[in-house]
């Protein structure tokens, strides 16, 4: 419902006139940026993060608590259970449809959060992609079980050097995902989102938050996931594995964090804390590194330093500026 009379009219003349995309790496304080624009520009705010999609992945994830939520519209935020999967593909059709429903009730649609394979679909278009195959998926994860992820990143170096190039040895979700698209159409995902797309993309702007200084992100990353073990992430996943039908090769339980709480639960009795701390904080880092590896691809974005004087006030300014009218 749009809001009435001279105040809507007023709000709706600061708003950009189209939606803004707030990204940067994980930890680097979107969540608390947005929350502080929303005081000032009436919004809403889309998740851009397939971790938050997950029902009962509350901790890990670094979801937005109740009270934000409540003091804030929120969206794709809870719309998954753990079992299901989600795409890029998925992900462009709901933004496109939110982004509408929001500016329709006159208001911004704020976009934040560091999936930046969606952000580059939704930006670039959507590439015709062959459909997925449950039995071809499952063989492949039949043979990351007896050869290991980095393995089959060997593999899907050999015959689509370009898209290996940009995955870590471990990121097995996207590795299976090119190699199965190699193996049932016999060419390389590469070469498909080469081709022109089937729907093209969109030109909302880009703000991006991020940081020179490694060591001030680390240190703040390593302190979260301290924070998630004090709060009770093992917990949590117990919990999740207690439901009898999620496992560990699941595109949820794969998220960081989670998929090394996995391992930790699978091994000794009780589980290793220092060791789950010190592979999920390296997990986290390299996250933190592909994401920026993504952003240097987007050299039109505006870039915010994240320890810059002001960084509230500076987020704010940018998204006030992003105005094709101005």
């Amino acid at each position: 419902m749009a809001l009435p009379g001279a105040l809507g009219e007023v709000l709706s003349q600061a708003l950009p006139a189209r939606p803004v995309l707030l990204v940067g790496p994980t930890g680097i304080g979107k969540t608390g940026a947005a929350l502080a624009l929303a005081q000032e520009l009436p919004l809403e705010i889309v998740s851009i993060d397939s971790a938050l999609i997950y029902r009962g992945m509350d901790i890990g994830t670094a979801k937005p608590t109740p009270a934000e939520r409540a003091a804030v519209p929120h969206h794709l935020i809870d719309t998954h259970d753990p079992l299901q999967s989600y795409s890029a593909a998925a992900f462009v059709r709901d933004a496109k449809r939110l982004a509408a429903e929001i500016a329709a009730r006159g208001r911004l649609p704020l976009f934040v959060g560091g999936t930046l394979l969606y952000v580059k679909a939704l930006r670039d278009g959507l590439s015709e992609l062959p459909r997925s195959e449950p039995m071809l998926r499952a063989q492949i994860d039949a043979e990351a079980q007896a050869k290991g992820w980095p393995a089959l990143h060997a593999e899907l170096a050999r015959v689509d050097p370009h898209t290996a190039a940009r995955l870590h040895t471990s990121d097995a979700q996207r590795i299976q995902r090119a190699l199965e698209v190699f193996r049932s159409s016999g060419r390389a995902l590469s070469e498909w989102h080469a081709q022109a797309p089937r729907e093209p993309g969109v030109d909302w702007p880009l703000i991006s938050i991020e940081t020179e200084d490694r060591a001030w992100l680390h240190q703040r990353l390593d302190a979260r996931f301290d924070a998630m073990l004090d709060a009770g992430l093992l917990e949590e996943v117990r919990a999740l594995r207690a439901r009898g039908d999620l496992h560990a090769a699941l595109p949820s339980m794969r998220c960081v964090g989670y998929r090394q709480a996995w391992e930790a639960l699978d091994g000794a009795d009780p589980p290793d804390l220092g060791s789950l701390r010190e592979r999920a904080q390296a997990a986290t880092r390299q996250l933190a590194k592909r994401q920026m590896t993504w952003l240097r691809s987007m050299p039109e974005r505006v870039c915010i330093e994240a320890r810059s004087p002001g960084l509230h006030a500076r987020v704010a300014a940018a998204v006030r500026s992003a105005d094709p009218r101005a």
